[in-house]
């Protein structure tokens, strides 16, 4: 299953080919590197020859913009209920990942169905610069928004004021997530939704090492802990190379289904490029629902 992102009016993948994929952010054009770009087609599109910025990887790791014609930041909306502060990072970033908006829509829905008869919070952990907390925020939760980045959850809050929803109930957190999860058990906060996007590999604020292949799995099993009595869902995005969306689903439902029952559906998330039809895949994703 390829879950597409394809209602974006600001953001498109113009051509994508040997390695690059060519984007439109906004009025911007950049280029970026992409390994999942195997193939190798004519680079017809004349924003080739014309783009903003481009990012190149250096051999000796990382990388760097070049041709860089950009402003320091600019903004991006989506559908009528987004909009999103955009500038170029490290590490080819620019604070947006596009493919994400299949979740929003779904969040946004599940969440807004719910609201309308009771309470709804929501947890987004390794939340980053706040697209699934906004959603949920616009479906009518209250919202636990928890990143070890400060300047991330900054950004975050003012993608938040952009999007007209500063006022809402969003509870803005720095924090180690595993070290969160543990003081929630502990408070017996629960949530009637789950979103988390952990990083592949990563170090906590004491040393502790996280790998996804390994860390993920005793970290599912506290986070199932607070969960409500009454969940909506359990949304978990990985970026991790090599990790089949079956083996996101796999660990979902052992963890979710077993306690709750219901069923995670588990596929990728993906961009069409405009030049040849396609349907970028982007990640791994599985979306826990308690039927």
């Amino acid at each position: 299953m390829i879950w597409t992102s394809d209602e974006w009016k600001d953001y498109e993948i113009l051509d994508a080919t040997d390695g690059e994929r060519l984007e439109r952010w906004g009025k911007y054009l950049l280029v970026r590197p992409d390994p999942q770009v195997i193939w190798n087609t004519p680079r017809v599109d004349t924003g080739w020859k014309h783009y903003d910025a481009r990012y190149l990887r250096s051999n000796t790791g990382g990388g760097h913009w070049t041709d860089h014609n950009l402003p320091e930041r600019w903004q991006i909306r989506y559908k009528d209920y987004l909009t999103f502060n955009v500038k170029p990072m490290n590490f080819k970033h620019t604070g947006v990942f596009p493919e994400q908006a299949a979740n929003w829509d779904f969040i946004r829905e599940k969440v807004s169905d719910a609201a309308a008869h009771r309470p709804i919070r929501v947890l987004n952990m390794f939340a980053y610069s706040g697209g699934a907390t906004l959603a949920a925020a616009a479906g009518g939760a209250e919202v636990w928004h928890v990143d070890a980045s400060k300047g991330m959850v900054a950004w975050a809050k003012e993608n938040a004021a952009a999007s007209g929803l500063a006022d809402r109930p969003i509870h803005w957190i720095v924090d180690d997530c595993a070290k969160f999860i543990q003081r929630e058990i502990r408070r017996g906060r629960r949530y009637d939704g789950i979103i988390m996007d952990p990083p592949s590999y990563g170090r906590g604020p004491s040393g502790e090492i996280w790998k996804m292949e390994t860390s993920f799995y005793p970290f599912l099993k506290e986070v199932v802990k607070v969960l409500s009595d009454d969940p909506l869902f359990v949304i978990i995005n990985s970026y991790t190379t090599g990790l089949a969306p079956s083996a996101v689903g796999y660990v979902s439902d052992t963890v979710f289904s077993a306690q709750y029952g219901g069923h995670t559906h588990n596929g990728e998330l993906g961009l069409p490029v405009k030049s040849t039809g396609f349907v970028l895949p982007c990640g791994a994703a599985g979306r826990w629902i308690c039927d």
